[in-house]
């Protein structure tokens, strides 16, 4: 079981399932949000149980971004047209026993750092 929440404790997230993939994301839109690279898991909708009122912001045509109205925690990213949701790694209660697998939207990422962990990356 992977449990989760912000930092206020207004929402909450769980899943028994396996995640699908793990990434960290150097995406523009990742960076203003949450300070810096955003690492994520996903699972089917079906399998993700969140508590709380999340905000949705569409950030894009493509998809959109959940948050804590209180607390402003960046928790989760779906896209439109997918049956999948995204939580952040960094929200999840204790160990994850998770591996990172890829890097993703490696062209937009910030010039102030490297990607040297030999982990597959995809612009």
């Amino acid at each position: 079981m992977i449990k989760g929440s912000c930092l206020c404790g207004d929402i909450c997230f769980e899943t028994e399932a396996t995640p699908q993939g793990t990434s960290m994301c150097h995406c523009g839109q990742c960076r203003k949000q949450s300070g810096g690279i955003w690492s994520s898991a996903y699972v089917l909708d079906t399998e993700l149980t969140i508590t709380g009122d999340v905000s949705w912001y569409h950030a894009s045509d493509l998809a959109k971004r959940g948050s804590c109205p209180r607390c402003g925690s960046f928790l989760f990213w779906k896209a439109h047209d997918e049956d999948t949701t995204s939580f952040a790694l960094g929200a999840v209660d204790g160990p994850t026993g998770l591996k990172l697998s890829k890097h993703i939207f490696t062209a937009s990422k910030g010039d102030y750092y490297d990607i040297a962990d030999g982990l597959p990356q995809k612009d």
